[in-house]
């Protein structure tokens, strides 16, 4: 069967994305939560390609089926328990561990299934599995937002399926013959260049959508387990669990060496004392962290007492992109506050509203702007496109509320192969706009504000309540 969407000659994964994603909206292809942008898309007919598992021999023959959390798998969760299979789930961004065993009570009923199959099944019905138990998985069923009938793979972005299933290899939990399969719409199976597909990247063995079943035959390797050199301290710092994994390998002989060049740059800067934003005529704020691990601001109260008023529900459905300001996976995790770190030296940047890294940058950095950043982008899925287009800064100064960014590198050539690899570059269907910033002129410091000042501190401005207006600055 022809592909529905077209993929132009060159297109790189984001590229592939941001088409699928594009298309589903415009067609209206789509279940809550919306928009499906940066997400495994949640697709009408989701229940009936999840219904075709049952149908495979090999799902049929199998013991343990691990299933990804998102809302479109829901059913073949609920398939794998109503089969009385062991059913394992994995831990929303690996944050508390691998996976959760879904453990039903006894003589549960259908209705009683279908509760274990959502959120409420991990909450209630779940018990954690470690790195060290002895756990042989025979099938693995993961989202995606495409997919080639050859078995390329392509998530959202960031990775965590590829991870769990590296993870899960390191732990000889699967082999060569564990089944992979992926449930998506018709529309989602595209032609993905082969040369796109990296050593990290899972494949899959079988295609189910709502109308066929499609076998890939596919001759790509999966992973072996984490390839360490793709990863730095950032990812890391992020998900313990790799943090632990290394350990064991480390201890084991394995060469567990993250990349040279996001180890350097990332690792100080994850040491360092970070600076923090606070704006005039406001307390001291703690800090969030949002489902991608990026830092937002929140009001300084308990967790326990005021949990539910740690955003006004606006905000979190203008920053979130759906009319919950739900998880990504269907299967999430209630946000957690943490308390108040990372005191930020007060400097003449307060007056823009940035906050700029105590690391010290070489005289030769030269900055890039980046303008037209769509509402609703977050700084994650910037720093990804980045990567893919291979034009990764030394440091990322993020302003979200001004639709823009500055990408700090480290000589005027390295700014310039980056100017280059970035034209073109859209985000959520709108082209961004890369030139060399204004701030290398006339001395001002990189990722610095050319606004005015305000005239007179007395006047009291509107104060925007949304998380991006505070600037947020990484390194890479």
């Amino acid at each position: 069967m022809e592909p529905v969407i077209k993929i132009n000659p060159g297109a790189s994964k984001w590229d592939i994305r941001q088409r699928v994603w594009d298309y589903i909206e415009e067609k209206n292809l789509a279940n809550f939560p919306r928009p499906v942008h940066n997400r495994i898309p949640n697709f009408k007919g989701a229940n009936q390609a999840c219904n075709r598992l049952a149908d495979l021999q090999e799902f049929k023959s199998s013991h343990t089926v691990k299933v990804n959390p998102d809302r479109p798998q829901q059913q073949a969760r609920f398939a794998t328990l109503e089969a009385q299979k062991t059913l394992l789930v994995p831990t929303p961004r690996l944050r508390t561990g691998l996976f959760n065993k879904i453990t039903p009570p006894q003589g549960a009923t259908k209705e009683q299934l279908r509760i274990c199959s959502s959120s409420q099944g991990v909450r209630d019905f779940s018990v954690p599995v470690g790195l060290d138990a002895k756990v042989k998985v025979d099938l693995v069923v993961v989202g995606s937002v495409a997919v080639s009938e050859k078995g390329f793979r392509i998530g959202k972005g960031e990775g965590y399926a590829d991870m769990e299933y590296g993870m899960m290899a390191s732990m000889e939990a699967v082999n060569e013959s564990t089944v992979v399969v992926t449930v998506v719409h018709d529309c989602q199976v595209v032609n993905i260049p082969e040369e796109l597909i990296e050593s990290h990247d899972l494949t899959v063995d079988y295609i189910l959508t709502p109308t066929r079943v499609i076998k890939t035959d596919c001759e790509l390797p999966k992973p072996q387990g984490i390839i360490w050199t793709k990863l730095d301290m950032e990812k890391l710092e992020k998900i313990p669990i790799l943090k632990t994994l290394r350990a064991l390998e480390e201890q084991a002989g394995k060469d567990v060496t993250l990349g040279a060049a996001l180890d350097a740059a990332a690792e100080p800067a994850l040491h360092a004392a970070q600076p923090k934003r606070q704006t005039r005529r406001r307390p001291k704020r703690n800090t969030q962290q949002d489902a991608e691990g990026e830092s937002k601001q929140s009001p300084p109260r308990g967790e326990g007492q005021q949990k539910g008023r740690l955003r006004p529900a606006r905000v979190r459905k203008a920053s979130r992109g759906d009319d919950k300001g739900g998880d990504e996976s269907e299967i999430g995790e209630k946000r957690k506050v943490k308390s108040g770190r990372n005191m930020r030296e007060k400097g003449p940047e307060e007056k823009s509203g940035e906050v700029t890294s105590q690391r010290k940058i070489p005289a030769t950095v030269t900055t890039v702007y980046l303008g037209g950043i769509p509402t609703g982008v977050r700084v994650s899925e910037l720093k990804t496109a980045l990567r893919e287009r291979e034009a990764p800064p030394l440091r990322l100064t993020w302003q979200g509320a001004q639709h823009r960014a500055f990408l700090d590198y480290n000589d005027p050539e390295a700014a310039e192969k980056a100017l280059e690899a970035l034209q073109g570059l859209s985000l959520n269907g709108q082209s961004l706009q890369a030139e060399l910033a204004k701030s290398q002129r006339g001395g001002k410091r990189s990722g610095e504000s050319n606004r005015r000042p305000r005239p007179s501190p007395a006047l009291k401005p509107k104060t925007s309540t949304s998380t991006d207006d505070a600037a947020e600055t990484t390194e890479q």
